[in-house]
């Protein structure tokens, strides 16, 4: 086998750390330039030449978006259609999950070819519409949660976590008199926490970054989640025009401390911030619900 000496190893080692590096910076920097243009006066921006950091520091163009009302509700509706979809979809898919990882289960099988079916082929927007209009979703809240409750893709990762774990836990507990729920809920919900915080965080920012249902099923203003309010700035400053129009900006000094860009760029950080915040507290179960899958007891 060929050994690499110490110098060869360290350079080696210092190659795959520039190019980390590297990948790095082009992957944050984008976001980064983002955030700093947010944070500049939008009068000092269009000489150009920001780079690293505010050249005026300015927070108008957050105070400008977090003064509009559309903004604030569907501020609150996206908050509250993540914290009530993204848990009642790691329940519903860990009950499948569940009952489809007994091999004994009867018809498991073909109920399970009949799930992993709808992955591949749907009816298309228009019979889907059609489906939840005859179910009253339409112009609701819950068109938002009902509809989400179960990803076929989750409950497979579920479903595999749970089947290789050692089947004396089931059945120790059984000999103790626990039944199927009992044993879901004090037994295989613990053992299975890091894959359900796992499906869980990716359930969350399905629903925080969603914008086409509230677009295409949603008609009231209080309905709007913040990720359709943000595309509706978005097409809407690109022919300097804001959902404030009522008052058109008249004042002088509002017309110099905000322009497009900046509003732009302040919408997708109080958009996109909120979700990545909450990741670093969520990542050492996200990391490890991601590896545990692939090691068989």
């Amino acid at each position: 086998m060929l050994k690499i000496s110490g110098t060869g190893e360290r350079i080696y080692t210092a190659g795959i750390y520039l190019i980390l590096v590297f990948v790095f910076i082009i992957t944050f920097y984008p976001f980064w330039n983002i955030f700093v243009l947010s944070l500049n006066s939008a009068s000092d921006t269009i000489r150009g030449g920001i780079a690293f950091w505010p050249r005026v520091f300015s927070l108008e163009s957050y105070v400008q978006i977090l003064s509009e009302e559309e903004i604030i509700n569907g501020l609150k509706v996206t908050v509250l259609r993540t914290i009530v979809g993204a848990p009642l979809t790691v329940l519903v898919v860990s009950l499948l999950a569940y009952a489809l990882s007994k091999r004994d289960l009867v018809g498991r099988r073909p109920l399970s070819l009949f799930f992993i079916f709808t992955m591949y082929f749907g009816g298309g927007l228009i019979p889907y519409y059609m489906i939840l209009k005859s179910v009253h979703l339409i112009d609701t809240f819950s068109v938002y949660i009902i509809p989400n409750l179960m990803n076929v893709f989750f409950v497979i990762i579920v479903r595999t976590f749970m089947q290789e774990l050692p089947g004396e836990v089931e059945e120790s507990a059984r000999m103790d008199g626990a039944n199927d729920l009992q044993i879901y809920w004090r037994i295989i919900m613990p053992i299975c926490l890091p894959v359900l915080v796992t499906i869980g965080l990716f359930s969350a920012i399905n629903q925080w970054n969603s914008w086409f249902d509230s677009h295409v099923f949603t008609y009231k203003p209080e309905l709007k989640t913040l990720q359709a309010v943000l595309v509706k700035i978005l097409n809407q400053y690109q022919t300097q025009d804001f959902t404030s129009s009522r008052d058109q900006m008249a004042d002088s000094v509002k017309r110099m401390a905000v322009s497009p860009d900046s509003i732009r760029m302040a919408a997708t950080m109080v958009a996109t911030l909120p979700i990545i915040l909450i990741y670093p507290f969520l990542q050492r179960y996200f990391v490890k619900g991601l590896t545990l899958g692939a090691v068989k007891s």
